[in-house]
């Protein structure tokens, strides 16, 4: 698939010579080392007004980012596994409020941590069971290991889980996992940037009776004719190498045993951070959300389900600064909610963004990012391979170089 052109820029609101800062400033990221190469797509009212690509996909080999490198997307898997836990929503299969433990009895006694060590926790039982919603908005009480924040933290590295999960275990089996480690607070009563939508991807596969990967390519790449999409790849020509900053410098520094993720099929199909993309797939379920569930006469969900996914659903209607723990997450906080498997803004203000009050979004590990501006029409994909997204602020930069562009 191709991403052309639609329009000149002024066709739809933009000022070219403004546009062309995106990729000025992007360069330098690539000139001065601090990313291997990149690809840049904004789209307004369903047409593509930026397109642009720079620097290598593999620096050491001397290629090139091309219009079809394949990227790890990691996290941006997350609103995918979002909108097919929702899609069965759609068909009365459960109700948002149901406890995971019908369909996952291993989280039927979920215990919580209290106080002391990793080694020697105290934990007590949860007065709330882990309900769909939980995992959706990740107010389970759930974690990651990479956090390094807390003792259940040390637990999940312990366990294995850290970036990854130990070799040879199946999405069942690595649930299975994370429900033996105690939470980290009552599920709903915070919100923790976690594993709950890997979670939420073995209850996909439970409710659904099809793997993951099943699920996704018949029920939801298929149809939105996202080919290139996919848990792995054994098309290593195409994929992108995987990039870490060097202490000190900051300069991408190429890091191969990182780079094994996204490399043939994986043992587990990780819903919260297993896909490798392309920039034109991920262009048309940007373009799905954006039309609100459908896309070239494909509907999967109702315009009225993708408006409640990406409506702000922590408790009082708070942005994250009140309710999440100060840990690292693919979003800022101030002035950003959190609804189904997407973070929403709020106060563009208090977030310092020129973005539009009700914008959707979420990004990846290795620096990928998009968001959906149904108020301005407008939709941006960022696709690089350097780990962690924190090295640089690359989408803050991105949203002030892609608005100050708009000018209708």
């Amino acid at each position: 698939m191709v991403l052309e052109l639609a329009a000149e820029p002024a066709e739809l609101g933009f000022d070219a010579s403004r546009l062309e800062r995106i990729d000025r400033h992007f360069a330098r990221f690539v000139d001065d080392g601090r990313l291997p190469g990149w690809q840049i797509v904004v789209t307004r009212r369903g047409n593509v007004v930026h397109h642009s690509r720079y620097g290598h996909s593999d620096v050491e080999a001397g290629k090139p980012v091309e219009a079809d490198t394949l990227w790890r997307i990691f996290s941006m898997t997350k609103p995918v596994t979002s909108v097919a836990a929702m899609m069965l929503y759609e068909e009365g299969a459960f109700e948002l409020t149901d406890p995971i433990s019908r369909w996952l009895p291993e989280f039927a006694q979920p215990r919580v941590y209290v106080k002391g060590s990793a080694i020697n926790p105290l934990t007590e039982p949860a007065t709330e069971p882990i309900r769909v919603w939980h995992l959706l908005t990740h107010t389970s009480g759930l974690t990651y290991g990479f956090h390094h924040a807390h003792p259940v933290d040390a637990m999940y590295r312990e366990a294995g889980f850290e970036w990854g999960a130990p070799s040879g275990l199946d999405l069942s089996a690595v649930t299975e996992k994370f429900a033996e480690l105690p939470l980290v607070f009552q599920p709903g009563s915070e919100w923790n940037y976690s594993v709950s939508t890997d979670v939420l991807g073995r209850f996909v596969e439970v409710v659904s009776g099809q793997s993951l990967a099943e699920f996704f390519t018949e029920r939801i790449f298929r149809p939105l004719g996202m080919a290139d999409t996919s848990f792995g790849t054994d098309d290593l020509d195409r994929l992108a190498a995987l990039y870490t900053p060097e202490p000190g410098t900051r300069k991408a520094v190429r890091n191969d045993a990182f780079g094994q993720s996204g490399v043939g099929k994986p043992d587990y199909f990780s819903g919260g951070g297993g896909l490798v993309s392309t920039a034109a797939d991920y262009h048309r379920f940007t373009q799905f959300l954006l039309r609100g569930g459908e896309l070239d006469g494909v509907r999967l969900l109702s315009p009225r389900t993708v408006a409640h996914m990406t409506s702000n659903h922590l408790p009082g209607g708070v942005d994250l600064e009140a309710f999440g723990r100060p840990l690292f997450a693919e979003m800022p906080f101030n002035g950003f909610g959190f609804g189904l498997g997407f973070s929403v803004l709020l106060d563009p203000v208090k977030a310092k963004a020129l973005s539009s009050p009700g914008e959707y979004a979420w990004g990846g590990a290795a620096s990928t990012a998009f968001w959906v501006d149904p108020a301005a029409e407008l939709t941006a994909l960022f696709f690089t391979q350097l780990l962690p997204s924190s090295t640089h602020p690359i989408r803050q930069y991105l949203r002030q170089l892609v608005y100050q562009a708009l000018v209708d």
